[in-house]
């Protein structure tokens, strides 16, 4: 498999900026095998059957893009940072300038929040901050920012809207710096209509990393090394996933990081409880233990996100996936349209 086979044309137009509203008024492609329907996500009452089983991420995104001023003598710099995931006695981040910043510079984001510079290396900082605990909790929210991904972030700022629009409403756990986009669709009246006909919901946590908007650069994907992500599988959430699918009913992953997780916890051929970093590559050939079916947005070309749903559908299928929904003109990326993928 060669990174040019996952490459398409995508109009710029179809990337969006800002989420449907309501949430749950986004458009659905429903592939079932060969067929596809157009649908919106409220459908998805009259998709899904009484049994099947929802596997949700409820990771919470943290606002971890800060802007920031340094002193070097009498000189005043910005620089804006991306914090990346906590490490011992502090924050990995990026930085804008990189090169520029220094160990030992002292970095101001607000009268209540700073940080020193620890360490450098050739690709991110290592900051720690004056604050810990709750305090620094309640600093970053006032101080940050929502770490939109780099195509929406070069056409506008993350504002006000983008701390709700930008956050599951089931999230609960602290500590992604990015979503798990395809569980945005979801709001409360939606997950209220699901449980009223039968489906049921298993969470999870995966906090999801910077390192998922990382481009693959070698053509060979079968060399490249995934960035890893911390997550957690409960003993609960191992033995609901069984109990479904020896009951019969579908295990149906919202999002890729979920898909990801509960794959990396079923490496036995069945779910189990498990906790720690997972750098799973999904591509073409695996075989998949405990996922039916997947939830999911539609994918940057040249990614391993589409590798992933390669994988689950077929390369032909996705192929021809993709060429319906451009030619429907379904909206891309984090803030777009979503698709069900049933093989």
């Amino acid at each position: 498999m060669k990174l040019s086979d996952f490459d398409f044309d995508l109009p710029e137009a179809l990337i969006a900026t800002r989420p449907a509203k309501p949430r749950s008024a986004a458009r659905l492609l429903l592939a079932e095998g060969d067929s596809i329907r157009d649908l919106h996500v409220r459908d998805l009452v009259d998709v899904f059957r009484p049994g099947d089983r929802l596997v949700l991420n409820n990771t919470r995104v943290i606002p971890a893009r800060l802007f920031g001023s340094r002193t070097r003598g009498e000189a005043v710099a910005k620089v804006e940072l991306t914090l990346l995931e906590p490490a011992a006695a502090g924050w990995r981040a990026l930085a804008k300038p990189l090169r520029k910043v220094n160990p030992g510079e002292a970095i101001v984001f607000s009268d209540q929040l700073s940080a020193t510079v620890t360490a450098k290396s050739e690709t991110d900082l290592h900051l720690e901050f004056n604050l810990s605990g709750p305090d620094f909790d309640a600093a970053l929210n006032a101080a940050g920012a929502m770490p939109l991904p780099p195509y929406i972030a070069a056409k506008r700022p993350a504002d006000e809207a983008d701390k709700t629009d930008y956050q599951t409403v089931f999230a609960r756990h602290a500590g992604a710096v990015a979503a798990p986009t395809a569980s945005l669709h979801f709001d409360a009246e939606l997950l209220a209509a699901l449980a009223a006909k039968g489906v049921q919901f298993t969470e999870v946590t995966l906090h999801v990393g910077a390192g998922t908007f990382l481009p693959v650069k070698v053509e060979d994907v079968t060399t490249h090394r995934m960035h890893a992500e911390w997550g957690h599988v409960s003993p609960r959430a191992a033995e609901e996933i069984n109990a479904t699918r020896a009951a019969g009913g579908r295990v149906i992953p919202v999002g890729t990081t979920a898909l990801r997780l509960i794959e990396t916890a079923a490496r036995s051929g069945r779910a189990e409880a498990w906790e720690g970093p997972t750098d799973i590559f999904i591509y073409p050939g695996f075989r998949f233990h405990v996922t039916d079916a997947l939830m999911t947005n539609f994918h940057l070309p040249k990614s391993t996100l589409l590798m992933l749903v390669s994988a689950l559908m077929g390369k032909d299928r996705v192929d021809r996936i993709y060429a319906h929904a451009i030619a429907a003109g379904y909206r891309f990326f984090s803030y777009g349209d979503a698709s069900l993928l049933i093989p």
